[in-house]
């Protein structure tokens, strides 16, 4: 009966946790994020307080601490929910913030030790050692929060290649892989300076996996009916997006935002124009090498005729998901138009650049070409900043040679940039 009515107190702070952090997130655009982000940080001491000190047993002999199970777990599917709604330049602030406090809590108290004191009363004393204790495992804990962000923002994106536009199967993946990183990392932390047992471990993980599933349907729930149809308000920051992100940030939402073609879901021309010309241009000032690869759909005007117009814009979402399936998560991906497709890929030339033109020339010949019997293929011309050129028209004009040559050369091809004592292109043939 004990164990039950722990759970139920589990699940009920759960509820009130997030109902409030979320009311706090909701309320950011009338109050700021200064409000949600002190609400964070003063249950951070907290939930590291329960973690050390304080486990409830639950059901089949498990045993878990709220402060672990439910406040961090809590936390961090919060600042899973400020990544969507915001971007990852936001989620670190409070990373930083709580790094930054905790480790001047750590030498604050190291300083304080040192005083001459008087007690207040005769059974009133300062432990020290409890305070270091705590100071440690905040700073531990803080840490290791910084890599879990990173980790579940990068799964998170890639997941929607895998699960689409589900999100409580997405925000549930990443939840499950992450928090078990975290439990491991965390308790080893916790058992070098508490001595804590392997239950602690054991019981902690089945508690947080049971959080996760709650707290996934909560976020689930939250971006449903109470974010989604308010996205479109916010005010685009495309410099921040592009310019300060080192992957690729709410990609879905810069979709939204930014010009997306209607019937792809990749970005459109409009923003390869806008967007394209600048990255170009940043990669050249810098010195940073950048390909150009344009993609172009081999005879897909003869599967329109053959098939319809309705089964090549099928054929087209699927190519265009195979596309991004194949490119990195820093890459971005445009509709030119009709069948022919724009990837910019920054920090790539050369070999990579070709290597990644030919995964994606084998992304797209082995896609499925749903009741058809089509083989469907793809030629690429590859140009790289700032070897080949310096400026985005140039840039453009070398890869859609070089496109032609592929098609020259037989389709299913991918073109690249000269290589020295290579012949004038280098070729990979499917």
């Amino acid at each position: 009966m004990a164990e039950l009515n722990n759970v139920f107190l589990l699940v009920g702070v759960a509820v009130l946790y997030f109902t409030a952090l979320a009311a706090l997130l909701r309320a950011r655009r009338r109050i700021g994020l200064g409000a949600f982000f002190c609400a964070l940080g003063v249950m951070h001491f907290l939930e590291t307080y329960l973690a050390s000190t304080i486990y409830v047993p639950l059901p089949y002999g498990i045993v878990a601490s709220p402060g672990s199970t439910v406040l961090f777990t809590g936390k961090l599917m919060m600042l899973l929910l400020l990544y969507l709604r915001e971007d990852a330049v936001v989620v670190r602030q409070p990373i930083y913030g709580l790094l930054f406090g905790n480790v001047l809590l750590f030498a604050l108290a190291f300083v304080l030790r040192h005083h001459t004191l008087v007690a207040l009363t005769g059974d009133r004393a300062a432990n020290f050692g409890f305070l270091n204790e705590m100071g440690a495992l905040m700073v531990w804990g803080t840490a290791i929060l910084f890599f879990d962000c990173i980790i579940i923002i990068l799964l998170y994106e890639r997941s929607r290649a895998w699960l689409g536009n589900h999100v409580w199967a997405r925000i549930f993946l990443c939840g499950v892989v992450v928090l078990s990183f975290d439990q491991v990392a965390f308790y080893a932390g916790l058992r070098m300076l508490t001595g804590a047992g392997w239950p602690v471990l054991i019981g902690g993980w089945i508690a947080k996996m049971g959080a996760v599933a709650l707290y996934s349907g909560m976020a689930a729930i939250y971006l449903k009916y109470f974010e989604w149809q308010f996205a479109n308000r916010k005010a685009i920051r495309i410099l921040d997006v592009f310019d300060t992100l080192t992957y690729r940030e709410r990609y879905e939402d810069l979709l939204a935002r930014t010009g997306c073609d209607a019937l792809t879901g990749a970005l459109d021309r409009h923003s390869l124009e806008s967007y394209g010309r600048r990255a170009v241009e940043a990669a050249a000032a810098a010195g940073r090498p950048l390909a150009f690869l344009l993609i172009d759909i081999d005879h897909f005007k003869a599967f329109n005729d053959r098939f319809g117009h309705a089964a090549g814009d099928k054929m087209l979402k699927r190519i265009t998901t195979e596309i991004m399936g194949a490119a990195r998560l820093s890459d971005f991906t445009y509709r030119f138009g009709g069948e022919e497709f724009v990837v910019i890929a920054e920090g790539l030339a050369g070999h990579e650049a070709i290597a990644l033109g030919e995964r994606i020339r084998r992304a797209i010949a082995a896609a499925p070409a749903g009741d058809t019997q089509w083989k469907v293929t793809a030629s690429i011309g590859i140009a790289c900043c700032a070897k080949d050129a310096s400026g985005y028209d140039k840039l453009f004009e070398i890869a859609d040679k070089r496109l032609y040559e592929a098609k020259a050369a037989g389709r299913n091809t991918v073109v690249g940039e000269r290589a020295p004592q290579e012949s004038p292109v280098r070729l990979v043939k499917g």
